[in-house]
């Protein structure tokens, strides 16, 4: 969070690349994709075709085949520091447990494939690194008893070796990324609205430096393979070929016990230990009109509209999967009967959280305002997962608790004002970009501004209203902006009163 607050500062929320990692991982698929398209083109297979076919793209073609061979390099060392970062952040903030499993699980297989891709493009180079990585991978996989006879040897001398091991190499190196491009649309099955693109400025940017790079830095080989000599020296990428070194240091047992031991760890990591699971939000026929907005907000795919059961005359019903559904409570924010001031019948809207109902929810905000006093009375509607705003309760700030921002329905702002229960309401989420929930800070924003349903009421004075996006990180500015909020209040009372 300290990261992602630097590079708010340097970039913006809306730039910040800590918030786009599997989109720019995505981009950096694509650049390696169309750049190992033009240079398919001009590959040529076989022994010595495959290392001189390089050779003129690199030196004589310099000005696009050259750059193209750079691009793809650079490239694919960015995809696999988006992903590592992208793994990172999402172990850090606990993005991978409960409901969410699924989507960690099949991203564990990518991290096999994209190394193989990786792998498997310097073999074809078919230079002295990649006559050092054919080695060393052929013998790792000989530990296996799998084949009939070991693999290294085809690279014992230059006679045992011939071109149709490229043109297989060929086939693994375009078929692994298309592997990988069935995976990715698997992988985001349950995320909706998932974001594959970065944005413009930040792909533009970030495609500008890997330019600059391959024009300071381009890529090269390293002299023709030879399998009548050793090679020696040769220059490791060492994002891709950081396990070779380990392999001759501790051997290929080791090396594939950690292989194995690693994956099923990161396999493991949702329910190390099991998160407690949540009542899932629940639907009440009675009170839902089949609006679909429930369905459009929900973050992870969990809400879907299905054919009408009860007779009524509306065409669909929302149907909640509980498989899916992780609590957020964003829904019921978007419900338009989530409402405080149904009076005549219980406050039951179309569909809400078993947790925190919105009888339960307006029993809160009543207990709490009770106990405001003075001109500057602010109730808080605070993130659990942002800061703990329990905090702040004094004299003047009384806070109520919501699983997400997002939660809070814009009639509840509308409820506390009208009825003079506190002189501001401040919402106090996650930093934006930082969202526990993806789309809480996005979806508050846009109902209070009037560009998402449910509106809140023209007739609620919008200067009584407080949006504090705030990391656990930015405590000191989260009492700060309450602080000048409250003065603004004082101010705006003590002119009302004046008048």
């Amino acid at each position: 969070m300290w990261l992602e607050g630097w590079l708010d500062r340097a970039f913006g929320s809306r730039w910040n690349p800590m918030y786009h990692l599997g989109a720019l991982g995505y981009f950096y698929f694509w650049v390696v994709v169309i750049s190992g398209v033009y240079l398919y083109i001009f590959f040529d297979t076989g022994i010595p075709n495959a290392f001189k076919s390089v050779e003129y793209l690199t030196n004589e073609q310099w000005w696009l085949g050259g750059i193209l061979r750079s691009l793809h390099r650079y490239a694919s060392d960015a995809l696999m520091v988006m992903m590592g970062l992208h793994i990172a952040r999402l172990w850090a903030f606990d993005r991978c447990r409960g409901n969410r499993w699924f989507t960690w699980i099949t991203g564990v297989p990518l991290i096999w494939l994209v190394f193989v891709a990786g792998v498997s493009g310097y073999w074809l180079v078919w230079d002295k690194l990649a006559q050092y990585v054919a080695i060393a991978s052929t013998e790792w996989l000989d530990f296996l008893p799998i084949f009939g006879e070991p693999i290294a040897r085809n690279f014992l001398s230059p006679k045992t070796l011939d071109s149709r091991f490229f043109t297989l190499l060929m086939f693994l190196h375009i078929a692994v990324p298309l592997i990988m491009l069935f995976l990715l649309w698997f992988h985001l099955q349950r995320i909706n609205r998932a974001k594959v693109n970065p944005p413009r400025g930040l792909a533009i940017g970030t495609m500008a430096m890997l330019l600059v790079l391959s024009l300071v830095e381009p890529a090269t080989s390293q002299g023709i393979a030879d399998l009548s000599r050793v090679p020696f020296p040769v220059k490791l990428d060492w994002f891709y070929l950081w396990p070779f070194p380990l392999a001759e240091r501790w051997g290929a047992a080791v090396l594939w016990g950690l292989a194995v031991g690693s994956t099923l760890l990161l396999a493991a990591i949702p329910w190390l230990p099991p998160q407690r699971k949540e009542a899932t939000a629940v639907v009440d026929l009675d009170n839902c009109n089949g609006c679909t907005r429930c369905a459009e907000d929900c973050p992870y795919a969990a809400i879907t509209m299905g054919p009408r059961t009860d007779g009524k005359p509306f065409e669909r019903q929302a149907v909640v999967d509980p498989d899916l559904c992780v609590s957020c409570g964003i829904c019921v924010g978007s419900c338009p009967t989530a409402t405080p001031f149904r009076r005549a019948t219980a406050p039951i809207p179309g569909i809400q959280l078993p947790a925190l109902t919105v009888e339960e929810l307006r029993s809160r905000v009543t207990v709490a305002a009770k106990g405001l006093a003075g001109n500057d009375r602010v109730l808080v509607f605070g993130c659990d997962h942002a800061n703990k705003t329990d905090k702040l309760n004094g004299t003047g700030v009384a806070t109520v608790g919501l699983p997400c921002a997002a939660m809070l329905p814009p009639s509840f702002i509308d409820y506390v004002l009208s009825r003079g229960l506190a002189d501001g309401v401040a919402i106090a989420g996650c930093r934006d970009g930082e969202c526990c929930f993806r789309f809480g800070v996005r979806w508050t924003e846009a109902r209070l501004n009037g560009e998402r349903d449910p509106h809140l009421r023209a007739r609620v004075p919008r200067q009584r209203i407080a949006r504090i996006w705030a990391a656990p990180t930015e405590w000191r500015r989260l009492e700060s902006d309450l602080a000048d909020f409250r003065a603004r209040l004082r101010v705006m009372t003590e002119k009302e009163a004046a008048e």
